[in-house]
């Protein structure tokens, strides 16, 4: 694993002090045989059967090894990204620039690294800057004079930096299209094949689930298969723009996939598994792919915010000292179409979602509002769960409930989640009950079942993605701010040993800095406010005018055209001749783990014998 990465580190999955997914297997304890000696002789299984089990204790080995959250391949994908991975490649190719001559720049590499809104806002409140300025000093050491092109064997750096809210905002149109078209009559009639549970080419089952955290992804797959035909076939912002990056970038600058190289730096380790899918690769897009060729990952490297703070210590920077403004405009490189650079990088820095969306991306948030869009004189009601984590919301017209969604964060509620979906047992006992039960809630209220929700947003960090296994931790950053010679700051808590709720009180000036990002924090290169113009690049279509963040026209919701939107991807798939489906959707598969599984001692002899490189 990365070097900084310890059991500590790993609340984006199983955090310390949750019950672990998988049952433990022990012995049964033996009763003591009437008039036994004091000095009998025995064998290690009767002493260890003789005696009580000790308390579980789950450590970062027994995670990787069990295979029911990450397998030992999966482990060693993870360990080939990190921050150290990011200087070697750096230092063993040149960065090629546009146009080159292609015999000349056989070795080198074009790097394109994508960075997430929730990095920007923990590196902001650590160095107590705004987001705004986070993300152009991340850019300024990615791409800048002062950054990292500054050392190394090559002085190799980054082309193009993008924004993920980018292709965040197609992501949420996306799925809500896939929501709307799921629920619809249509759609409902058709029925799926057996066996393809998690095809790309189906549609999703009522209720639908988020499927951009790839930590609830793992454990969906590995452990409740049958939630696979709820899981949304649509991928993450990470994984769409390893898609965009490398599709078009082969396609117009005529090289091959391996040579594009795309650093992704995300608030959680999770997403270097998603990064490591078999499906995330080039077999999914690339025309005429040759299938003696090695597939290439749409997203070469995964680093979180601490990841960062170790590149910039490894080449002597000071993260701190970087420029707070964006790089100049002679260092920016245009993305070879209009419309897409217009669209990857506009004018005006696109803004967070605001706090009703909460900080992981606003699935669910958008989605309501498009059924409200949908429904003129509608609105939108909340009403708390069992805890903060968990958020029901409905679409209401007078007494009419339109359309009923969820909000679930955390483990302990996506267990709760689960166990709702799990289809109910037939009995083969005659005149049996069928179908789910429900129990009756602390209240005395009946618990509804989640299958009338028509979409949940399920996140596997508790308080969402600003709380990634990723981000800066409380009791870092004093460590991080005398390393970068940065005074304190009024509020933090800087005790020796923070507790939680120290933590607690960090994760909310993290949220602060994430949702303060605004279109007025947008600078122009030379550090001054920017002034909007109603043309974007010069590259209007006839079909409405380009705003702030698309057209402006009567399906926009919360600032983002569904109509620019398509015209963007329509753009995106006639570059590179690859339809829509396979370029936006992904697939999932049932993962067979043998953890939990009753075996003879000849089977686990024979098991232990071959992973050691024997036999019988």
């Amino acid at each position: 694993m990365s070097a900084i990465l310890s059991a500590d580190d790993l609340n984006d999955f199983i955090s310390p002090g949750v019950a672990c997914i998988k049952p433990i297997e022990t012995l049964p304890a033996a009763k003591p045989a009437a008039g036994s000696a004091a000095y009998e002789v025995t064998t290690e299984e009767h002493v260890a059967a003789s005696q009580p089990p000790p308390p579980a204790q789950i450590s970062l080995t027994d995670c990787l090894a069990c295979s029911g959250c990450v397998t030992s391949a999966e482990a060693v994908l993870v360990s080939l990204q990190s921050d150290t991975e990011v200087l070697a490649t750096l230092d063993a190719y040149r960065s090629l620039r546009a146009p080159w001559e292609h015999h000349a720049e056989a070795e080198g590499k074009l790097f394109v690294a994508s960075v997430s809104p929730q990095t920007r806002a923990s590196l902001a409140a650590v160095f107590a800057v705004s987001e705004a300025e986070a993300g152009n000093m991340i850019a300024q050491l990615l791409s800048g004079d002062s950054g990292l092109k500054n050392g190394g064997l090559n002085g190799s750096d980054f082309t193009w930096v993008i924004d993920t809210n980018a292709v965040r905002e197609a992501c949420l149109v996306a799925a809500a299209d896939e929501v709307v078209h799921a629920l619809s009559p249509e759609a409902s009639n058709v029925q799926s094949a057996p066996g393809s549970e998690g095809a790309i080419d189906t549609t999703p089952k009522k209720p639908i689930l988020t499927s951009a955290c790839p930590g609830w992804i793992c454990y969906a797959e590995k452990t409740h298969p049958y939630v696979l035909p709820h899981l949304s076939r649509l991928k993450s912002p990470q994984a769409l723009t390893g898609t965009l990056i490398k599709s078009v970038l082969s396609q117009r600058y005529r090289v091959s996939p391996s040579q594009i190289w795309h650093l992704a730096i995300m608030p959680c380790f999770d997403k270097k598994l998603e990064a490591s899918r078999s499906e995330l690769t080039s077999t999914a897009w690339l025309p005429n792919h040759d299938t003696s060729q090695d597939p290439i990952r749409d997203v070469d490297c995964v680093i979180t915010a601490r990841e960062l703070l170790h590149l910039a210590t490894a080449r002597g920077i000071n993260f701190s000292s970087l420029p707070r403004t964006p790089l100049s405009s002679s260092q920016r490189t245009p993305f070879p179409d209009p419309k897409l650079d217009a669209f990857l990088f506009p004018p005006s820095r696109r803004k967070n979602q605001d706090a009703l969306a909460g900080s992981s991306g606003g699935y669910l948030h958008h989605i309501l509002q498009t059924y409200q869009a949908q429904h003129p004189g509608s609105s939108i009601v909340a009403s708390k769960g069992r805890n903060a984590d968990v958020m029901e919301y409905s679409v209401v017209q007078g007494s009419t409930t339109i359309v009923k969604m969820a909000r679930y964060y955390g483990f302990r509620n996506i267990q709760n989640l689960v166990r709702r979906l799990k289809p109910a047992k037939i009995s083969k006992m005659p005149g049996a009950r069928t179908g789910a039960s429900r129990r009756p809630g602390a209240n005395g209220a009946i618990i509804e079942g989640v299958k009338e929700y028509a979409y949940v947003e399920v996140m596997a960090c508790p308080g969402g993605c600003t709380n990634g296994g990723g981000q800066v931790k409380v009791s870092e950053v004093e460590g991080v701010r005398v390393a970068e010679g940065v005074q304190a700051v009024n509020g933090d808590a800087t005790s020796a040993r923070p507790g939680p709720k120290e933590q607690k009180e960090w994760l909310a000036r993290v949220d602060e800095a994430y949702f303060s990002a605004s279109d007025d924090e947008s600078l122009d290169a030379d550090g001054d406010r920017e002034m909007q113009d109603a043309d974007t690049n010069g590259v209007n279509g006839t079909n409405g005018t380009y705003g702030t963040n698309g057209y402006i026209d009567t399906d926009m919701v919360n600032g983002i055209s569904r109509r620019y939107i398509q015209d963007v991807v329509g753009r995106w798939a006639s570059l590179t001749g690859v339809d829509t489906q396979k370029l936006l959707y992904t697939s999932y598969r049932k993962v067979e783990s043998d953890v939990g599984k009753k075996q003879n001692d000849v089977e686990r002899v024979a098991g232990l014998a071959s992973s050691l490189g024997g036999g019988w």
